[in-house]
């Protein structure tokens, strides 16, 4: 049984396909359209998900979408008559709500067929539950509390759930206009980080300030008795005016959220290009702690309610590292589960796993432990590519490569990692990555400068061996898809500091032999030269989604400064 998963007329639009319950590819419509974050319908994605497998639409038994336009519906209708929501706003959600109504016109469309040549079933899944699934179905956990955390999705931002066996209860939920993600957001875009996804960028910046404005910040959000929060309408312009948005095939945009009563309490907004000043950086640490804060006090009333010893997170929320990292110390839980895509592009995973264990009743399968579902270059395609772009370049076993490419990042050497299948989620974790020597005090500066062409403050994540995770960091964990931010220990904080933030942290991510056998083994030959289990990792691109193709990957090579491009067993060389 065939089950084709998509994400589509909303942010990291996605698909991907399932077998039986397993999924065997996935990935996000952007790495194919090359725009970040890219909203519509994901036509090349489905299309990479088919040839993957070598079958067509007509094999196809079920396809989801993580979208469900009768969701909430009465709740919609009494917040748009209670609060006059513009004529505009309202036309634009019903044209969206249109077009997710309508995929087996779309799938017709792309595959040039009749409608009624499309057999397969559609299910349209509460874009929520859709979040809850990707993390509860994909975790080893039999019994399990789950809290789902984003902006907006079919009129929820938040929702908890209890999961036992292959079912799981919705128990509570946060509804629209109430939201964290968009609280976070807000700020976002009020220190001049404007485009859609950049919350990444605050939660970098936090460690560079104090929490000095937590009293404020008091002000615009409340965290309720029930376990939850809400906001003050004052603040946002969404309670009154709606959210104009733009989900129509490219970047996706979210006009500012913020009302003059920000600069009142706050000071003036920051357009983007402004100085940052330390206010600037103050405000970001406090949204981070105060965020923190509203995640630990939702967490420890689900763990009351629940009892349970586990907890599985997701939603766009749950890419907030620093946070997710501070979990298990800040509240009861003892095992945590965070999918590699806990973001929207994750929910193309969680529909299809929806419908397999929800509704179909299917047993569950094992724990979803790699992030390796996207596209692979086989050595072939990689040389044919380097012959008609004129490159010169040297095939070699094994044994030599991991060698050269060792000796190259012991000398310094920075190097565009390109392997295997890509990764889906917002995160290299190995396939697609360039890595540094994490020993180099100057790496940051290089790579943010010259190669990635990003702001100064950003950090580097430190790739480290599974089995060596203890012997660097305060905190001991299974961390596959850098989906935690722990306290590196003092005494290593000279020995790697191209890996260690301003406040003595890294986003590690844990390298298992047996679920990447290649990075863990060059790593481990590095470890031999230098004395160190880990590399510098940052996603192999240059303010452009990762790269997917080997194409993309010599084009960035050969417009920044890297120094080595390795493809499979082949390498370039400057």
């Amino acid at each position: 049984m065939y089950i084709l998963g998509i994400n589509a007329y909303h942010g990291d639009s996605s698909a991907c396909l399932l077998k039986d319950g397993v999924v065997l590819c996935a990935s996000e419509e952007e790495k194919f359209r090359r725009i970040k974050h890219w909203a519509g319908f994901p036509t090349e994605a489905i299309k990479f998900c088919l040839e993957d497998e070598g079958i067509s639409i007509h094999d196809i038994d079920h396809v989801t979408i993580s979208r469900d336009p009768k969701a909430n519906f009465s709740r919609k209708i009494i917040h748009t008559l209670k609060n006059s929501i513009s004529i505009s706003t309202i036309w634009d959600r019903l044209i969206n709500s249109k077009k997710v109504s309508s995929i087996k016109g779309e799938l017709a469309k792309l595959f040039e067929l009749p409608e009624s040549d499309i057999k397969a079933t559609i299910y349209n899944i509460e874009h929520h539950r859709s979040h809850i699934a990707s993390s509860f179905f994909a975790s080893r956990f039999e019994k399990s509390a789950v809290l789902s955390i984003d902006g907006f999705g079919d009129f929820t931002s938040t929702m908890s759930a209890i999961g036992n066996g292959n079912k799981f209860e919705v128990l509570d939920e946060v509804n629209y206009p109430h939201s964290l993600g968009a609280f976070y957001t807000t700020v976002t875009q009020f220190l001049g980080f404007p485009n859609y996804g950049d919350e990444y960028k605050v939660m970098g910046l936090a460690a560079y300030g104090e929490a000095k404005y937590l009293k404020e910040l008091e002000q615009i959000l409340e965290m309720t008795d029930d376990g939850f929060f809400k906001l003050n309408k004052t603040y946002f312009k969404h309670f009154k005016k709606g959210v104009a948005m733009d989900w129509e095939g490219g970047s996706p945009t979210i006009e500012p959220l913020f009302t003059d009563e920000w600069c009142k309490l706050l000071g003036k907004y920051r357009v983007k290009g402004d100085k940052l000043e330390q206010w600037h950086i103050d405000l970001a640490t406090s949204v981070q702690r105060f965020t923190e804060k509203v995640i630990f006090h939702m967490l420890n009333h689900l763990h009351k309610k629940t009892g349970a010893e586990n907890i599985c997170i997701t939603g766009g929320v749950a890419h907030n590292s620093v946070a997710m990292g501070k979990i298990l110390e800040n509240t009861s839980f003892k095992n945590i589960y965070i999918p590699s895509s806990g973001h929207d592009g994750g929910t193309c995973v969680g529909s299809a796993l929806y419908l397999h264990n929800q509704i179909l009743g299917k047993e569950r399968l094992p724990e979803i432990t790699t992030a390796y579902f996207g596209r692979k270059s086989n050595q072939d395609e990689i040389t044919a590519v380097l012959e008609r772009a004129e490159v010169r370049y040297t095939v070699y076993s094994d044994e030599e490569l991991f060698e050269k490419v060792s000796n190259k990042l012991v000398e310094g050497g920075i190097i565009g990692w390109f392997q295997g299948r890509t990764e889906f989620g917002p995160r290299a974790l190995g396939h697609r990555s360039i890595i540094v020597d994490p020993r180099r005090s100057d790496a940051k500066d290089l790579l943010n400068d010259k190669i990635k062409r990003r702001e100064s403050f950003r950090p580097f994540a430190p790739s480290i061996l599974k089995e060596a995770v203890e012997d660097y960091f305060l905190q001991s964990d299974n961390v596959p898809f850098m989906e935690k931010v722990f306290n590196i220990k003092e005494e290593k904080h000279k020995e790697i500091p191209a890996v260690t933030h301003v406040d003595g942290t890294g986003r590690l991510q844990s390298v298992d032999k047996n679920i990447s056998p290649r990075y863990h083994k060059l790593i481990s030959k590095f470890a031999e030269k230098s004395g160190v289990p880990i590399l510098l990792n940052t996603s192999f691109n240059e303010n452009e989604p990762i790269v997917n193709k080997a194409e993309e990957a010599l084009d960035c090579f050969l417009r920044t400064k890297i120094d080595m491009l390795v493809m499979e067993n082949v390498i370039v060389e400057r």
